[in-house]
């Protein structure tokens, strides 16, 4: 294979892109915040209740503690074969040129925090037809209940 072919082969091969899905009012988000928090991206998770949360950006999200629009971010996940991951927290400052040299464990992840709302399933419809995986988010209070999955 050409050297670019296989660096490219090399960089899709550590990317996945999860989606989270469940009814609304699950804890979709709240999944997302804790994800977020265990991998260094945020010093401390959000939380909806304080409008506070990475991927609820939109002010009608804030104000009515819901998920209205995908929202996707980005992260390296470097929990695998037992090591812990190589995430510092905060901000991403790292030259794109020192990508190339990143752990050979560390997964980049690209989390999809999706609507639980029915009206808003358009939205849900687009996320998943790019996913490689999904987290299915399940209240053990309410049960299974329409739009879980």
């Amino acid at each position: 294979l050409p050297p670019a072919l296989r660096v490219e082969l090399n960089r899709l091969s550590r990317l996945r892109n999860v989606g989270i899905l469940a009814h609304v009012d699950a804890g979709k988000t709240t999944v997302t915040e804790r994800m977020l928090a265990l991998a260094g991206v945020v010093r401390r998770a959000g939380c909806v209740d304080d409008g506070d949360t990475v991927t609820d950006y939109l002010c009608v999200e804030r104000e009515r503690g819901i998920t209205v629009q995908s929202a996707a971010v980005s992260f390296g996940w470097g929990l695998h074969n037992g090591r812990p991951s190589s995430s510092t927290g905060g901000e991403d400052d790292r030259d794109g040129e020192e990508e190339e040299e990143e752990d050979d464990d560390e997964v980049c992840i690209h989390l999809i925090d999706t609507p639980g709302h029915v009206d808003f399933g358009v939205e849900v419809n687009r996320s998943v037809a790019v996913l490689d995986g999904a987290v299915l988010v399940l209240d053990a209070a309410a049960g299974v209940q329409a739009q879980t999955g």
